[in-house]
């Protein structure tokens, strides 16, 4: 009996902690935990992924339509499996890049929180800015992984849009680009992913605000953090959309009929196509898929932290 109450005191810490570091987790379940949260969470959001990817590289019809009308035209042509086009294949290969990006999160924040130890500042800025750093420095690093697999899974959604090129798997796209134009082919659009997502993951990673006198509860902190993380993406979006259609673009479209697709050169074909609007094709999916992002992101990495302290 003492046992058990021991137990779900343990228990009950955990989940009332404010701040957990790299050394008091449990490596193993914490990666083991994050792999099946983050996929189920991955899964919730990726229809609307689809949504914007289809509306950013279709031809003008389709891009200006309501992102409903598009949602429920691919549900009405390909069933189900549409709007779920390449999720077997980012969520399988995510998970390595998952375990690079959580542990180079975790590993940087623990070396921020001990290089700023002796400057003056409150300790809850402190650990702000460490959370801030480290998420900017986890994104970089998970790129390099992330980018290619990107590049499978937007030439995966894509198919049957006119002009699309058809791949039976996400083995052949990586061969026909590899193929064409080297393995730099699946690193298109690097540049600008980590330019839009640095700063999100940056926000998002931004730990509570500065109160000397009062520590937040778990609850508080999650219900700051959960906000803060949606009010983070809806900005985010609004500010690099632009540069995520130019990306999305970039990784996708072949057939210029001139040289191998530029930064420079999406973006002049876009503004001939659509004029400056056509930079937010897909806004309203993109808003509602970094908003929700935000929000479970926060709260299902915070819970995985708590679910995986060690028990000593």
């Amino acid at each position: 009996m003492a046992l058990e109450t021991e137990s779900v005191s343990r228990d009950k810490l955990s989940l009332a902690d404010t701040e957990i570091d790299w050394a008091r987790l449990d490596k193993t379940i914490f990666h083991i935990i994050g792999a099946v949260l983050f996929t189920v969470q991955q899964a919730l959001i990726h229809p609307t992924a689809v949504v914007k990817t289809r509306m950013q590289v279709a031809d003008y019809r389709l891009a200006h339509m309501p992102g409903m009308v598009v949602f429920k035209d691919i549900l009405r042509n390909d069933g189900i499996p549409g709007v779920f086009r390449g999720f077997g294949t980012s969520a399988i290969g995510s998970l390595p890049g998952r375990v690079l990006a959580l542990t180079s999160l975790e590993m940087s924040k623990d070396m921020m929180l001990k290089y700023t130890q002796g400057l003056n500042m409150p300790e809850t800025t402190r650990i702000g800015v460490a959370n801030g750093v480290a998420g900017m420095f986890s994104n970089l690093i998970s790129s390099l992984y992330i980018v290619p697999l990107e590049v499978i899974c937007q030439r995966l959604i894509v198919q049957g849009l006119p002009g699309a090129t058809s791949y039976t798997d996400p083995f052949d796209v990586a061969r026909k680009v590899i193929k064409a134009e080297g393995f730099r082919g699946l690193y298109r659009g690097f540049g600008l992913t980590a330019l839009t997502n640095s700063p999100a993951v940056a926000l998002w990673s931004l730990g509570y605000r500065d109160d000397s006198e009062k520590k937040p509860s778990h609850m508080e902190m999650m219900a700051v953090q959960a906000t803060a993380g949606m009010v983070a993406g809806a900005c985010s979006s609004v500010i690099t959309t632009p540069i995520d259609t130019v990306k999305t673009r970039l990784q996708v479209i072949d057939d210029y009929g001139v040289a191998r697709p530029s930064v420079l050169r999406t973006t002049k074909i876009l503004l001939k196509e659509d004029g400056w609007w056509g930079f937010y094709r897909g806004f309203g999916p993109r808003f509602l898929n970094m908003s929700l992002y935000g929000t479970t992101m926060i709260v299902t990495y915070e819970l995985i932290k708590r679910l995986s302290v060690k028990h000593i």
